[in-house]
């Protein structure tokens, strides 16, 4: 049988105020002719369907044509979505009868009985063959929240996030192996941090408790013939095994990530035994744009930003523009002067990523008043003084991501105060 797995898919997204819908629809497009033409048997969705726990309507729109469209054309395609740390659990299982009628099956959270035992048969899914044969059991486990676990029983001296987690796919996989025929394999899935994941910059961060909690391959069990991971972005193998994998997200959901390869991931099964993997590239739909490839003089990047030459494509096939500066001191109209160099041309402004030379940035931030600066030139200050220099691209990438969760938790903290009005 041949299966697909892709995750991140983040629909909902937002790049700096601008949306991603025509990239995504592109995307879901792609996917579905895929699916037809290579004859998938089961696609597997390793999480974050959405950006956000309270996504638009229109990415339920998206998402409910998809579905629409592939059970139309491949009334045989077994589908199998687990929910990531961007989705809503309860959003995710409220459509589960409905989907589960039409062979697709979407696992929002964990699932316990009043006893607190587990719901095995609700994330255990079998899938079948071009023949109707059963050819797999999926353990279809979702992120999962430290309330998930169940950790009293453990010794005082095991890492209890890691050891919860490790037991919760032990109990799993005993469940599957009592189904399990001898030609029938085991398919694992999961989102999350693996402990030699090569983190996506700007966009996901460790979780689980931190770093301390990254998740080792041995919670696999050695007989899952195929583990279809969600979470980082960028495709990678899991502690150099190639059955394990995170196949990363479809479109670049940061502009760090404009060179990562996305792609999918396409394994095909002869019984128990994986006989293929097969990465096939996903195409670029919107271009990402960096002017200067370092950081620059203003003068120099608004000569460059002038003699930028692109095609003039509809707004929502416009490349993405990030500018890279080098000031001196903070830079009055900043903003308008790089929006007037690309007046007329067809890209969209995403962001302008000031750079300072150390001394007089320290000098500039002197005696202002916090309101006054910025966290980036708060953060990039603290570096210099730290370690004599200015921090790195990942460096600094880390510390947005950053920002962007603490807007994302004010954001949620507004949304729930507003709701219990």
């Amino acid at each position: 049988m041949k299966i697909l797995h892709t995750s991140d898919w983040h629909l909902g997204h937002q790049l700096h105020g601008y949306s991603r819908d025509y990239e995504h629809q592109t995307f879901l497009d792609w996917l579905a002719d895929t699916l037809e033409q290579q004859q998938i048997d089961a696609l597997l969705v390793a999480g974050d369907i959405f950006d956000s726990a309270n996504p638009p309507a229109s990415a339920w729109r998206m998402l409910y044509r998809f579905l629409a469209r592939v059970a139309k054309s491949l009334p045989n395609l077994d589908v199998v979505m687990i929910g990531g740390n961007h989705d809503s659990p309860s959003k995710l299982d409220a459509p589960h009868e409905l989907l589960k009628a039409f062979d697709l099956h979407m696992v929002g959270g964990i699932h316990r009985d009043e006893n607190g035992q587990l719901d095995h048969e609700r994330m255990l899914i079998s899938i079948t063959n071009k023949q109707g044969e059963q050819a797999a059991w999926v353990l279809a486990v979702p992120f999962l929240r430290s309330a998930d676990l169940r950790t009293e029983d453990l010794e005082d001296d095991d890492d209890r996030l890691i050891k919860g987690v490790e037991t919760l796919y032990g109990e799993m996989t005993e469940a599957a192996r009592a189904l399990q025929t001898d030609q029938q394999a085991l398919i694992g899935m999961g989102h999350a941090y693996m402990a030699s994941g090569k983190l996506s910059e700007m966009s996901e961060r460790r979780v689980l408790g931190g770093n301390q909690h990254a998740l080792p391959a041995s919670i696999f069990a050695d007989d899952i013939t195929y583990v279809a991971l969600g979470h980082l972005h960028l495709a990678q193998r899991v502690a150099k095994k190639e059955h394990v994998r995170y196949c990363g997200s479809p479109i670049p959901l940061s502009m760090a990530e404009r060179n990562y390869a996305h792609q999918a991931v396409i394994v095909e099964l002869d019984g128990k035994a994986v006989s293929q993997i097969e990465s096939i590239a996903i195409p670029r739909t919107v271009d990402m744009l960096k002017v200067p490839s370092s950081p620059a003089p203003l003068d120099q990047v608004l000569e460059a930003l002038e003699a930028l030459s692109v095609d003039e494509v509809p707004r929502e096939q416009q490349p993405f523009l990030e500018v890279h500066v080098l000031l001196d001191k903070p830079q009055a109209l900043l903003r308008e002067k790089v929006l007037q160099a690309i007046d007329g041309k067809a890209v969209r402004l995403a962001k302008i990523t000031p750079h300072y030379q150390q001394q007089e940035q320290q000098d500039s931030l002197n005696h202002r008043r916090l309101s006054d600066v910025s966290p980036e030139q708060v953060f990039a200050l603290s570096w210099a003084k730290k370690y004599q220099g200015e921090p790195d691209e990942a460096m600094a990438s880390a510390f947005e991501q950053l920002l962007i969760q603490v807007e994302d938790a004010q954001d949620g903290d507004a949304v729930r105060s507003e709701g219990g009005k």
